[in-house]
């Protein structure tokens, strides 16, 4: 039923068990493991900022972030492959994480969306937001929550 899971990760705390937890899940149902990393965009210039300084900190930003999305679908691949399960990685750059992770899921033709929580509850949402509360209002796909 499931084939093909889309993990969006980050490289924070939850991220580890994220892998770790969709690879188990992946074993169990014979589905390939798409891991989804999205980076912030770059922040506009000021008003001051000169063109050229704006270039080469715009070239900064997408080497660190590329490294950075590089360095965490390595990882998560390195354990998809120790468990014998089919990998894939990709990652974008928006500030709108949500919207990426609901169309990435249906252009990559996903079948689920594995997702960790911090778990905040309602006050903690209403100061941090909750990319998965808004992922599973958006998506069509399923959606498993792991806490």
């Amino acid at each position: 039923m499931y084939k093909k899971l889309l993990v969006p990760v980050d490289g924070g705390d939850l991220s580890e068990r994220a892998m770790r937890e969709s690879i188990a899940l992946a074993t169990q149902l014979g589905a390939a493991i798409v891991g989804f990393v999205v980076e912030p965009d770059m922040p506009l210039p000021n008003a001051g900022t000169q063109p050229t300084a704006y270039a080469r900190a715009r070239d900064q930003h997408e080497q660190r972030t590329d490294g950075h999305a590089h360095e965490v679908l390595s990882r998560f691949g390195a354990l998809a492959s120790e468990a014998g399960v089919t990998f894939s990685g990709r990652h974008i750059c928006t500030d709108q994480t949500d919207r990426a992770i609901v169309d990435a899921a249906s252009e990559l033709e996903c079948d689920m969306i594995v997702m960790t929580t911090h778990g905040r509850g309602v006050f903690g949402e209403l100061l941090f937001g909750s990319h998965t509360k808004n992922v599973l209002a958006k998506s069509r796909v399923p959606l498993l929550v792991l806490r």
